[in-house]
Order: C-alpha cells, then structure tokens, then sequence
C-alpha cells in the first residue's frame, strides 16, 4: 500500500505518530519532526519503527496483539489488523467489578509474559489495551524496548498503576491489586515488586520539592 497516495482517516495522535483507519486496518505513521535534520529525523523514524515491528513480532508470539500485515520503513508505517471493541480506559470501569477485576489480573499475566521474556511495553496504560472476543489486546509499542532490568520492569509496573488511579479512580485499588496477583506469575516478580516499591517511594520524594 502507498500510504501516501491514499484516503485516509486519522484516529489517534501521539507525539510520535498517528494512527489512521483505512480500509478496515490500522496504520500507524511515524510524525517526521521539522526540528531535527532531514536525514538524522528520516534515519531515526526509520529505525523506530524497525525496532517496534521487531518488538510487535516478538510480542505476538507470546500475548494478543494486533497482527502485522506491512511494514514500510522508506514511509516509517506499520500497517495492522483492526482489533475492533473499546479501549480498556472508556469500557473498563462500565463492567462488572467481578469481570473488570478478572481483566486485570489479566493485565498482570501478559505483562509477566512479556517481561520474562525480556520485554518492556514503555507506555502501559489501559488506553492501549482492548479487551475483544475474550481476550486482552496490548497495542502500541512505539516507546518500547528489550530488557531484563529489574528496574525497567518495575517502571512498566508503576505506569500502569498510575493510569489505574488517574483513570479509574474510584476502583484503582481493587484493580492493582488484581494485576499484581496476576504479575506474580513471573518468575521475577518478587524482586519486580519490591523495586516498584522503590520507584513509587522516589517518585513521591520528587513531590516534595
């Protein structure tokens, strides 16, 4: 597909990229960013979007995640199934507390999953989760990157505990609670914890000030 010659309807923005809708699938484009030089933003657009294709593939082996169907590095795109159904941040506090809380533990499963497996999402939060056909689908892994630092997994941890407790306030305990049992899947999650811990204390030290 020539994205650049076709119609297309934008559905989402980031600072890196936008999402357009076309022809049933989803196309993620890379934003080219007129500060930088034209080679140095054309050459890192390029291996981005290498290293999140990469990422997705290897994601993809091990959780449910929108399918590849084209990557395009000339154009910086990635073009992806359409997993139809709400995202996780609009549907998640309308169901059931029993099922939202299953969901969660969910959340926590697939995250001991990836993180075993040396992988970092960089981004979790539940507007890049859809839950369809009984099963949970993380997406976007524009800010994501390969480790088996205790640290790096415990920050992944702590944003998806502050998207709980920005966006689903008044549930945010019950559902931390429910991904933290899920997490302890893992087979580092004793160690993950009690860094997460750590960071949550440094992160209200920086408060102070």
């Amino acid at each position: 597909m020539n994205f650049l010659s076709v119609k297309k309807k934008i559905i989402a923005q980031a600072a890196e990229a936008k999402i357009f809708l076309i022809n049933n699938k989803i196309v993620k484009s890379r934003i080219s960013k007129g500060y930088r030089l034209p080679f140095l933003d054309k050459k890192l657009r390029k291996q981005r979007t290498r290293k999140e294709a990469k990422l997705l593939q290897k994601a993809a082996s091990l959780i449910p995640v929108p399918r590849i169907l084209a990557v395009n590095e000339t154009q910086s795109t990635i073009e992806l199934e359409y997993v139809k159904g709400k995202k996780l941040s609009e549907s998640l506090d309308t169901l059931p507390i029993e099922k939202a809380l299953n969901i969660c533990k969910l959340i926590g499963t697939q995250m001991a999953t990836l993180h075993d497996a040396g992988i970092i999402h960089g981004d979790l939060t539940t507007s890049n989760m859809i839950f369809a056909k009984e099963q949970l689908y993380i997406f976007d892994f524009g800010l994501g990157f390969e480790s088996y630092k205790t640290e790096d997994r415990a920050v992944d941890l702590h944003l998806i505990k502050e998207a709980f407790e920005a966006r689903h306030f008044a549930r945010a305990t019950a559902y931390l609670r429910a991904m933290i049992e899920g997490y302890k899947k893992s087979g580092k999650a004793r160690e993950t914890l009690r860094r997460l811990a750590n960071v949550e204390k440094r992160g209200r030290y920086k408060q102070q000030f």
